[in-house]
């Protein structure tokens, strides 16, 4: 029986060589046809993965300094159109303030005219009313007294 089964076991020993032969066989020929060039494939790949991903990183970095460049100009922007319109206002208020100042000065110079005018009228009314007086006083002097005194007095 020990026998038996020693010659059985070397009978499928001796049957399964040409199985083994082709099986090397066909893991040398799996290593060299498909294992080395996928192997070869994949690492390309990864390289050129890796290799996108770096691009990708660099052109994420180069949108990020865009970025910040067009912020950048933008906030010089924004300063720019506030200073122009600070100067502007400035400006305005300067010429707002002339143009009151001008209408100050015109409304100074028309009440001066207007105070000369007055105290000229004035005094031409007083002298006016000084001769109306003087006339006045001699009629009224000729009234009363007898007319050899008012002649004298008016004189």
């Amino acid at each position: 029986m020990v026998n038996e089964m020693l010659r059985q076991l070397g009978d499928l020993m001796l049957g399964s060589v040409p199985t083994m032969i082709i099986f090397l066989v066909l893991v040398l020929a799996y290593r060299f046809i498909l294992f080395n060039p996928l192997s070869r494939v994949l690492a390309e790949r990864r390289e050129r993965t890796l290799g996108a991903v770096e691009k990708a990183h660099a052109a994420i970095a180069a949108a990020d300094a865009k970025t910040q460049e067009y912020e950048a100009k933008l906030r010089s922007a924004r300063a720019e159109i506030f200073r122009l319109r600070e100067q502007r206002v400035q400006q305005w208020t300067a010429q707002r303030d002339a143009a009151l100042a001008s209408a100050r000065f015109a409304a100074q110079e028309r009440v001066e005219q207007a105070r000369h005018a007055i105290e000229a009228d004035a005094a031409d009314a007083r002298r006016q009313l000084q001769g109306a007086v003087d006339q006045l006083a001699g009629q009224i002097l000729r009234a009363v007294l007898p007319s050899e005194h008012a002649e004298g007095v008016t004189r």
